[in-house]
């Protein structure tokens, strides 16, 4: 292959990547309450994402979450659990908290990082929705960044 050509194919490898990337940061979600509810339930639905490895199912919680969860997270994350990394801009974990009989849904509370969002929060957005999706807490919600400070990466949950 010529050097013109390899300039080419190239190029036109760092165009569809960036491409990718864009298109990719267009889908993410807002930080905002509505749009993000909306985001992890109809654009890209959370409870057709992986389980966080090691929580494949239901496990015992603790306050201020129910009294047992379901952990999904998005593909972003999973790489980076997997990969035993840092969560990246765009990692987003949702978290499913039942009451004590493992069948009522309490609420559903998701973090979602976007980097320059809340540094001071670790740039994560945090939401707590009832059931029905009715907005209980969102965006910098100082009882979420108080608690998940104390946490490296902001997580309390690691990979078994």
């Amino acid at each position: 292959m010529k050097i013109t050509q390899l300039m080419i194919l190239v190029m036109c490898i760092a165009i569809a990547a960036t491409a990718v990337v864009a298109v990719a940061e267009e889908n993410m979600p807002k930080p905002e309450g509505e749009a993000f509810w909306t985001y992890i339930n109809e654009t890209n639905p959370y409870t057709q994402w992986d389980k966080w490895p090691g929580k494949d199912g239901m496990y015992p919680g603790t306050s201020p979450h129910g009294a047992f969860l379901k952990l999904y997270v998005n593909d972003i994350a999973l790489k980076a659990v997997k990969e035993n990394q840092p969560m990246p801009d765009g990692a987003i974990i949702v978290k499913e908290n039942y009451a004590k009989d493992k069948e009522k849904l309490m609420a559903v509370t998701p973090m979602f990082l976007k980097k320059g969002y809340n540094p001071e929060g670790g740039d994560w957005f945090w939401a707590k929705y009832g059931p029905d999706g009715k907005i209980m807490a969102s965006g910098k919600v100082d009882s979420c960044i108080q608690c998940h400070q104390t946490q490296k990466d902001w997580l309390f949950t690691e990979t078994e």
